[in-house]
């Protein structure tokens, strides 16, 4: 560990002690309280009017499962309370901009490209590629970070760029080991979940924090709340920097599909698959490297327990759906194929896609690889036995899936 990290940890160590004494006088800032978050978003946007969004019931639910079963640390807390506090002022500043400027309800979302797939499955990486071809256009983590943000200057981009730098930064300190599995940074593509937490409808929240009384409710709840959202942040950063040839993500998927083609019935759906016993191992080792950042409370094997049966809930549910739906509007594709051939993919993909790899997007996407090789920030291990997990069961749990798909689930620990 750095010293840098050294003194980081030596004063959250101290942040979270020193909320543990107050916690014992009766005392728990800062506040989570609906009324409290709301002023604070006010206050930020200049604005109290969030339009036709009705969030009162994800808010609530998320937020009493967060007192009542995050364990959240004072940083936890303050981490918290800034995410949510963000989110509404996002909601805030958008509705405004929508007011002033009609062309934003006009846009157009047409033939929308979505990756998805168990997690760990190879959507970030096949997105990661596609987004660097100049035809596509994907929703970058600082665009979604800061979707009112103005763009009308390379200046105004390039200041958005550094605000979600310095966030992510800081939060890469608290979680150190998270650049090993997932990397963010201001300019790669962000996933839908983060789109879709702006109206408080997303899974990010019981992966990043322990919710499962909200996780319950949502996976059993309406979508149409986070997918009218979903449409709409399209439409804005469409309005703001044109190009409509959307490329998507999110395992998140899994849990709506039939609202996903609602909204849109022309959208193309590239399917990963892998292994689903590496894919259960290393979604384990992601949320509680996750959780551990804001909770004292982090049990490795509860976490995994939890995911891996909702995530084959989850898919079942997908799979149902899928049936229901036209063949062609999916696709089939590898992780080993997307590791091992990377090129080749990509050209499958267009293929079914019916998009020409040119040769702008062959050199963009070999520029990308090359700076973004393999463990880039460290190699992330893991196994399925330290989770506590039975490779029985599990193989069972998953048998089906890896009988239709032609999975082999490897057999060495």
């Amino acid at each position: 560990m750095s010293l840098a990290q050294n003194c980081v940890s030596g004063a959250v160590s101290a942040l979270n002690a020193g909320g543990r004494a107050m916690r014992r006088f009766g005392a728990d800032p800062p506040s989570l309280e609906i009324d409290h978050l709301r002023r604070a978003a006010f206050r930020r946007a200049g604005s109290t009017s969030f339009g036709a969004w009705d969030f009162s019931e994800p808010l609530e639910r998320l937020l009493k499962s967060y007192q009542d079963e995050a364990d959240l640390t004072t940083l936890g807390r303050i981490t918290v309370r800034e995410l949510l506090v963000s989110l509404l002022e996002n909601l805030l500043r958008m509705e405004q901009e929508r007011s002033a400027n009609s062309t934003i309800e006009r846009q157009e979302i047409v033939a929308p490209v979505f990756i998805v797939g168990l997690p760990r499955t190879g959507t970030t990486h096949l997105h990661g590629m596609i987004s660097q071809d100049p035809a596509s256009r994907a929703p970058f983590t600082w665009e979604v970070m800061y979707p009112a943000a103005p763009v009308a200057t390379q200046r105004e981009i390039d200041q958005t760029r550094a605000r979600t730098d310095t966030r992510l930064n800081w939060a890469n300190r608290l979680a150190p080991e998270f650049m090993r599995i997932h990397p963010i940074a201001a300019d790669l593509p962000q996933e839908c979940i983060a789109i879709t937490a702006q109206t408080f409808m997303s899974i990010q929240f019981h992966t990043t924090h322990n919710v499962p009384s909200y996780q319950d409710w949502f996976e059993n709840a309406a979508q149409d709340l986070g997918l009218d959202f979903h449409r709409r942040l399209l439409q804005h950063l469409q309005a703001k920097r044109p190009g409509n040839r959307w490329v998507l993500k999110a395992p998140g998927h899994l849990f709506a599909l039939e609202g996903l083609l609602k909204r849109y019935p022309d959208a193309k759906v590239v399917h990963t698959h892998r292994d689903p016993l590496r894919v259960m191992a290393s979604m384990a080792s992601h949320a509680t490297v996750l959780r551990r950042a804001f909770s004292d409370r982090a049990d490795p094997r509860q976490i995994a327990a939890d995911w891996a049966d909702r995530w084959a809930r989850a898919l079942d549910k997908f799979l149902a759906v899928r049936d229901r739906a036209p063949a062609a509007q999916f696709l089939d594709v590898d992780f080993d194929a997307i590791e091992k051939n990377p090129l080749a993919a990509i050209e499958r993909v267009y293929d079914f896609l019916g998009w020409p790899v040119t040769a702008e997007a062959r050199s963009a996407i070999n520029a990308f690889l090359a700076a973004n090789p393999k463990n880039k920030h460290g190699v992330h291990r893991y196994t399925l036995e330290q989770f506590g997990l039975s490779r029985a069961a599990e193989t069972a749990r998953f048998r089906s899936y890896c009988e239709r798909f032609g999975i082999n689930v490897r057999s060495e620990r």
